[in-house]
């Protein structure tokens, strides 16, 4: 017990050096730009007034973003989630899948729960012992089920998810602007100490490789900065982007995506006026995620899926149902149900020629 302790603290220990790295870089640009280049190099007063105001102002959102990506803590599957004592104890004593698996539906009926198991059953984590919401997965390097988990990023040391993506794209996007910044304005510096054109000083080291940092940094952040972009825009997580999700109707990688708008909505939040800075503004509770539902699930309560004029009584004979959607779903989706069904219906008329006319009526409900 005890060298397994002494193993899982090094680790942690361990996985501080990333962010330690990053830090003594970002405080050496700061010098660097700062000191080097515009107190000794730059020789307007008003080009250093200018730099210093952009730099300072990108510099403390890049710093912001990057504190509450790090220290904010990944939201976790809260006690409903978790199987009552006897049911638990039912649960570990149950040896055949199937009785486990009908235990934990039986538990399931009360949770807002869409997707499930490549084979169609309910997701567990024997690790954490909890019925794991939508979007949830076990991160082993936190050793904990995180909501809406995206990654686990080491330049962090942190699982990036429900309670901190919007935090992890504002870093990126203030650590790209930050590197872009710095490249372009030390440009014509690395230019003239590259040519020779302004004296040999202590200031030539620190402009030269502070033009190769910079450019390089934003080069890779580009490509993960885009990525991300186009994940938000298509509502998808980075696991559910290389493994769909699973509905009771089968895997559908387009399962959470409300339309460009909605998604944005959803990591960012309603108020504009909010989303380029780091406070939490993200939609919903974390635990359940409006669908595109897609087709009508049977084990949904009749009173969320039920369109208008449809027969209560044929959507009543599911011996499964879940709770109606909660608050921050129906926030986001508003009046916007679409069950892309197509219900045609064919009236045979006949002319007084006794001719038989066929009309076909398509209509989306």
């Amino acid at each position: 017990m005890a060298p397994t302790h002494v193993l899982r603290c090094c680790q942690r220990g361990l996985a501080w050096i990333p962010v330690i790295f990053i830090a003594l870089v970002v405080c050496w640009s700061y010098y660097a730009y700062v000191v080097e280049l515009c107190l000794f190099t730059i020789p307007s007063t008003i080009e250093k007034v200018i730099y210093l105001t952009v730099f300072h102002v990108s510099f403390i959102m890049f710093v912001w973003s990057y504190w509450k990506t790090i220290f904010t803590r990944p939201a976790t599957p809260s006690k409903e989630f978790c199987l009552p004592k006897s049911e638990k104890e039912q649960y570990e004593k149950e040896q055949h899948p199937e009785t486990q698996q009908e235990i934990l539906k039986r538990v399931a009926t009360s949770l807002p729960l869409y997707t499930r198991t490549g084979a169609g059953a309910i997701r567990y984590c024997d690790r954490c012992q909890v019925i794991k919401p939508d979007r949830c997965h076990h991160c082993s390097a936190c050793d904990m089920c995180v909501l809406k988990m995206d990654h686990h990023c080491p330049w962090v040391n942190n699982c990036v998810g429900f309670s901190n993506y919007k935090f992890f794209i504002l870093f990126l996007t203030y650590s790209l602007v930050y590197c872009l910044f710095i490249a372009a304005s030390v440009l014509q510096y690395f230019i003239k100490f590259w040519t020779n054109d302004l004296p040999e000083s202590h200031a030539k080291f620190h402009v030269l490789f502070l033009f190769f940092v910079a450019a390089m940094f934003c080069i890779s952040i580009l490509s993960l900065f885009t990525y991300h972009l186009w994940l938000v825009g298509k509502n998808r997580s980075t696991i559910e982007a290389f493994r769909a999700p699973v509905f009771r109707n089968g895997p559908d990688k387009n399962g959470f995506s409300l339309g460009f708008s909605k998604n944005i909505a959803q990591v960012f939040g309603d108020q504009k006026k909010y989303w380029l800075l780091p406070v939490f503004t993200s939609q919903g509770d974390g635990f359940s995620f409006p669908t595109r539902l897609v087709t009508i699930d049977p084990e949904q309560p009749t009173e969320c899926l039920q369109p208008a004029g449809l027969d209560k009584g044929a959507v009543e004979g599911s011996a499964e149902q879940t709770t109606p959607l909660s608050e921050s779903q129906n926030h986001l989706l508003g009046n916007a149900f679409y069950i892309e069904e197509d219900h045609k219906e064919t009236d045979v008329l006949k002319s007084d020629e006794s001719e038989a006319i066929t009309i076909s009526i398509e209509s989306e409900s």
